[in-house]
């Protein structure tokens, strides 16, 4: 079953689609909302405030790609869409088998968890560390610290999250593209070099600390004292 706190916005003008997918993913323990044409996916995202957007491409009133572009510029919602791939998280082609589609739309929210926040551009600062995506910079305890692209852009989702634990897929994601196919050891490097740069002690961190099987948090209350898992 899904997680029953997963909302699904289904956006899709053909009612034999519509009927079937809202009777299979409710029975796959989805929330389901529909929209059938572009502009009414439009007004009703900022109410519904799903988390996946399951999109066709050929839509009334405002194209599929239009939405998706749309939608891409207000949030990070994962979007799987119908027929075509055109800066979505993953794509289907009709005709298609339920099972397919709930186990890519499974796939998609396990990297993309639902409460993640997108990074907003706005200056971040958790504790004793501070980052400035305009001006490309960070101070620690007041001193600054340069950072390497990657690692600006990582400890930028990690300030943007603090307090939540984001998947290691979820940071490669977002970091280096969900196209990536490199050694995943790459993100681990690039943890332990901010951790040389954030934390007082990198090899006892309490900062950006591991969450053994899945990934890792900025903690958003740095405990005092209190070793975290390297």
């Amino acid at each position: 079953m899904a997680d029953p706190q997963a909302t699904v916005l289904i956006v899709e003008d053909e009612e034999s689609f519509v009927e079937a997918l809202v009777v299979g993913l409710k029975r796959e323990g989805f929330l389901v909302k529909v929209a059938r044409d572009g502009a009414e996916a439009l007004s009703l995202f900022d109410i519904v405030r799903p988390d996946l957007v399951l999109l066709d491409v050929m839509l009334p009133k405002v194209s599929g790609i239009d939405v998706c572009r749309e939608l891409r510029g207000r949030s990070r919602v994962p979007i799987i869409m119908v027929t075509a791939k055109v800066g979505a998280d993953d794509y289907v082609t009709k005709p298609y088998r339920l099972r397919e589609l709930v186990a890519r739309m499974r796939a998609v929210l396990r990297r993309s968890p639902p409460d993640e926040e997108a990074v907003t551009g706005e200056a971040l600062e958790v504790g004793d560390v501070r980052l400035d995506p305009e001006r490309h910079e960070v101070f620690v305890r007041g001193d600054a610290v340069s950072l390497p692209l990657k690692e600006f852009e990582l400890l930028e989702i990690l300030l943007a999250n603090a307090g939540r634990v984001l998947t290691r897929e979820t940071l490669i994601d977002r970091v280096w593209g969900p196209h990536y196919v490199g050694d995943t050891k790459t993100l681990d490097v690039h943890i332990k070099r901010l951790r040389s740069k954030v934390e007082e002690n990198p090899s006892a961190p309490r900062r950006i600390t591991t969450i053994r099987g899945l990934g890792y948090k900025y903690e958003a209350v740095i405990p005092p004292g209190r070793a975290a898992l390297a």
